[in-house]
């Protein structure tokens, strides 16, 4: 029984779980990887927008999934590994003709 206010230490990655098995979407390949904020945009839009799995619309789908990589690599990003994948919000929502933040 864990001890109140633990977290028991899971040897598997849950989030690479939510990304197979969920309504995500299908990656390219180390795409958060790339240092181009624009090809990272794009290639999140084309994913979004192929997509069947997806329940909201493209934005949101492709928005909520970059999202959720910054959010899980957390700690583990450094800033210069961050700094693309955080201009590629404002790419993603300048292709969908959204405001910019």
């Amino acid at each position: 029984m864990p001890v109140k206010g633990k977290h028991r230490r899971n040897n598997h990655k849950w989030s690479a779980k939510v990304n197979a098995t969920s309504d995500a979407l299908d990656l390219q390949k180390d795409i958060f990887k790339s240092k181009n904020p624009g090809k990272i945009a794009e290639s999140l839009k084309e994913s979004a927008e192929e997509s069947h799995r997806r329940k909201g619309s493209p934005f949101q789908s492709a928005m909520s999934m970059l999202n959720f990589y910054i959010n899980r690599a957390g700690k583990n990003l450094t800033k210069t590994q961050k700094k693309p994948l955080e201009n590629a919000k404002n790419k993603l929502r300048k292709l969908y003709g959204r405001p910019q933040k």
